[in-house]
């Protein structure tokens, strides 16, 4: 891998570097930020865009990633190794917090799932330990607060003990001391004890000093007071310093029999500290990811490109904050068009397009998920050579056009067909005619290495040369004519105009001047640029005409595909009803050659009798009119059956409807109702799990299972629950108070409590609330702080000033 100096920031590599360590929570993650680096291992690369791509996962789910207390204790792993040297108060808890968190990753990613949906994660987390042994001890000498605990050894509860009888036995003292002095009208009424360089005083006016026996510590600085301890109390705070003293000694000795257990585990404990860094980093690149809408594309071992809606990050961001849009790019190299020469105007996009194809590869293969469609494909390079910008260099006594052809120079001994070439104005900066003939021959030479590249030129003959040549192709950058602006698109297919004249006349050059100049390069030469033009304006129109057929064609296809269906099922119907008709008919004819057959019969028998011919022929009338009424009854029912047949069509589609109602998504701006309840709301918005919907006046956020759609009119309802509640809303309004007393309840009860309280707080839109548990054994309070980390709209929750209630108050802001 060879990159030239500055490649980094040629590319705008060190901005995307910068953005990553900004989103980084501990120094531990900016670590590997700054040893990211570019690598042609496929499955190395592989496996960190996929380890990134899992972490936007979780990112994008409800679900909560520990992200507590990522400290740095490398350090002070290191500041240990020798024997006798022990871990500060305040590192040993920084200590314990991070390996609880490295506890709860890792069990985050091992959690004994049959399938983990984080298998690269998981792998990557499989080697942190959580160490119980150090835990277990750190949690036998320090509180929850960080802070020894008595109990850490004998001595030093014993030691403690001391210093509260002391304490008291001065209290006691100060407070006759300062009574009789108020009687003598030797100190003031409103005198209170004070402290200076640890020693209980008592402040006195100077003129009363020497009435106070004692110790003159320390005077104020407009000299009006005195700061004096009293004789009482001397031996007692000198017992106080002493005590103090032995504390300070028996909580290193503690520290360092700590430390002792600390210390055979160093070794691992970096370890895992190395890993958590990583977690932090592949946190903060999968934080970049979604900003910048990058994706997972597809990778291949081969170099290939073949990139959709592909964009420069830093100017994507750059303009995101300008409130402007980058135009993205689409572009492909494969083994047909390997070199990619692309033309235009200046200031049209053409740099900006060559350090896209840059650092959106050169992200890829830092292991960085690249700002593209996801059905883009990325291959893989062994080395990529860009040669841009002002390459002067006034030590090695080079213009700049000796260091762009020694760059030239370095591409061609040392590319291969898995390199990529970015060069931008090739063959400028030195006499047009010669410097665009050897800008040919340099083309010609990458091109016949089978080199994959970018290449931005003005020169004609390079443009003619990519047209005639196999392996490279033609692109221009487009620019509105009309308007006289770039479009910054790229059209593969066609060389662009560098519009020099064009550009000319819009800057008010002279008249003159532009036709003088037009004269000198000759017609043939304007002419063809106006041809070059008018090349890439038809493509793109018949390119826009041949989308719109394509469209109007999948949407004839779908009206046409619905007519067919339509036709088949009433042909079906059809044959139904004429199946069901020929029945009834065969039944009708069966019954009349029967009738007939028995009239002729009786005719027969009777010989033909007058009388019974009479009464035989009346009934055989009689059996045709009832015939008549029967094909009447028969087309009747025909008629039912037909109606019947379409009743049960209805019948069915309104069922097929109310199905595909009930398997479609909850949208926003459908009418729902809570299952069991008959309130009507409107959804305002919807994720995969929560909806947020506006029964009335009142918004709420409800789970989506607990939802159902509803075809009844919202106007009637909402109209009368906006009535009921608005006055009920501003009644609590008007009497809520930031803060709640829980003291007492179940844990039940006091989270019902909470739960009203706070959606009153997040409605009214309170900015800070207190909730009053008290301490207790703190269960009520944990319960309290998990329930806080699920509500929307918290920002933190923590304990209380000491002074204000300290730890039995949780204190809410929220956002």
């Amino acid at each position: 891998m060879i990159f030239p100096k500055n490649f980094e920031t040629k590319i705008g590599f060190d901005a995307i570097r910068n953005e990553i360590a900004k989103r980084c929570i501990s120094p531990l993650g900016m670590t590997w930020c700054g040893e990211m680096q570019f690598s042609t291992n496929y499955e190395e690369v592989t496996r960190k865009l996929h380890e990134t791509d899992e972490f936007v996962s979780i990112l994008q789910s409800q679900r909560e990633f520990p992200l507590n207390y990522f400290f740095d204790m490398r350090e002070v792993l290191k500041s240990i190794a020798l024997p006798g040297s022990y871990i500060s108060t305040e590192h040993l808890f920084q200590l314990q917090r991070s390996l609880i968190t490295i506890g709860e990753i890792r069990h985050f990613f091992n959690n004994n799932e049959e399938r983990s949906p984080y298998p690269c994660l998981k792998e990557l987390t499989s080697s942190m330990e959580s160490f119980p042994v150090i835990l277990d001890e750190i949690g036998r000498i320090l509180d929850k607060f960080g802070n020894i605990k008595d109990s850490a050894s004998p001595l030093l509860s014993e030691l403690r003990n001391t210093i509260q009888r002391v304490t008291s036995s001065i209290n006691g003292i100060l407070r006759r001391v300062i009574s009789q002095g108020k009687q003598e009208g030797v100190l003031e009424n409103d005198v209170q004890p004070s402290v200076r360089d640890g020693r209980l005083v008592i402040p006195v006016s100077p003129m009363h000093k020497r009435k106070v026996k004692g110790i003159v510590h320390d005077e104020s600085a407009s000299g009006k007071t005195v700061f004096i301890e009293p004789e009482e109390i001397v031996e007692a705070n000198n017992r106080i310093r002493e005590t103090e003293a032995e504390i300070a000694r028996e909580i290193i000795r503690i520290l360092t029999e700590v430390t002792d257990v600390v210390r055979p585990h160093a070794d691992e404990l970096q370890t895992s500290y190395k890993t958590l860094g990583k977690v932090d980093f592949i946190r903060a690149k999968a934080l970049l990811a979604i900003d910048i809408n990058a994706q997972l594309p597809h990778v291949d071992a081969k170099p290939h490109i073949e990139w959709f809606h592909a964009v420069h990050p830093t100017l994507l961001i750059s303009l995101r904050e300008q409130g402007k849009e980058v135009v993205p790019l689409d572009i492909e190299l494969n083994k047909r068009q390997r070199m990619l020469l692309i033309s235009g105007p200046n200031a049209g996009g053409k740099s900006v397009c060559l350090k896209t194809v840059g650092v959106v590869q050169y992200m890829m293969q830092c292991g960085i998920l690249p700002p593209l469609y996801s059905n883009s494909h990325m291959g893989m390079f062994r080395n990529i050579f860009i040669d841009i910008g002002d390459q002067q260099s006034l030590e090695d006594d080079l213009s700049t056009y000796n260091s762009h052809l020694q760059n030239m120079k370095t591409f061609l001994n040392r590319g291969d067909k898995d390199t990529l070439v970015l060069i931008d104005e090739m063959g400028s900066g030195t006499e047009p005619q010669m410097g665009g003939a050897i800008a040919q021959a340099i083309l010609e030479q990458l091109n016949d290495k089978q080199m994959f590249g970018v290449v931005t030129t003005h020169y004609q003959n390079l443009k003619h040369f990519a047209e005639d040549t196999e392996g490279i192709v033609n692109g221009a950058m487009l620019y509105d004519r009309g308007r006289m602006q770039p479009l910054f698109q790229l059209s593969i297919g066609y060389p662009g105009s560098s519009f020099a004249i064009e550009i000319a006349r819009k800057i008010g050059l002279d008249r003159q001047v532009i036709e003088k100049a037009s004269e000198i390069v000759g017609s043939d030469y304007i002419n063809m640029d106006k041809y070059l033009l008018d090349l890439v304006r038809d493509r793109k129109y018949w390119e826009s005409k041949r989308h719109d057929v394509h469209q109007k064609e999948k949407k004839l296809d779908a009206i046409l595909s619905q007519y067919n269906e339509r036709l088949e099922r009433i042909s079906d119907q059809h044959k139904q009803i004429i199946k069901e008709a020929k029945a009834e008919a065969r039944e009708i004819v069966k019954q009349s050659n029967s009738q007939i057959e028995r009239t002729i019969r009786e005719i027969r028998e009777t010989q033909a009798e007058k009388e019974k011919t009479k009464e035989v022929r009346r009934q055989l009338d009689e059996f045709k009119r009832r015939l008549e009424g029967n094909e009447g009854e028969e087309n009747k029912k025909l008629l039912q059956l037909r109606a019947k047949h379409q009743t049960r069509q209805k019948n069915t589609a309104q069922q097929k409807k109310k199905q595909n109602m009930a398997d479609t998504p909850l949208q926003q701006g459908d009418n729902v109702v809570l299952k069991g309840q008959t309130a009507i709301g409107t959804i305002i918005s919807v994720d995969e799990k929560y909806a947020t919907v506006a029964f009335g006046a009142i918004k709420t956020r409800v789970e989506t299972g607990k939802l159902q759609r509803s075809n009844r009119k919202l106007e009637r309802q909402a109209s009368s629950v906006s009535r009921t509640t608005t006055n009920d809303i501003r009644d609590r309004q008007l009497h809520f108070k930031p803060e709640i007393d829980v003291r007492g309840m179940r844990g039940d009860e006091a989270l019902q409590a909470i739960t009203y309280f706070m959606d009153d707080a997040i409605q009214f839109e309170a900015k800070r609330v207190r909730i009053l548990h008290g301490t207790g054994t703190g269960a009520l309070r944990e319960l309290i702080r998990q329930y806080l980390r699920t509500v929307e709209g918290v920002r933190t929750a923590h304990d209380e000033d000491i002074r204000l209630g300290g730890a039995g108050i949780t204190v809410v802001e929220l956002d």
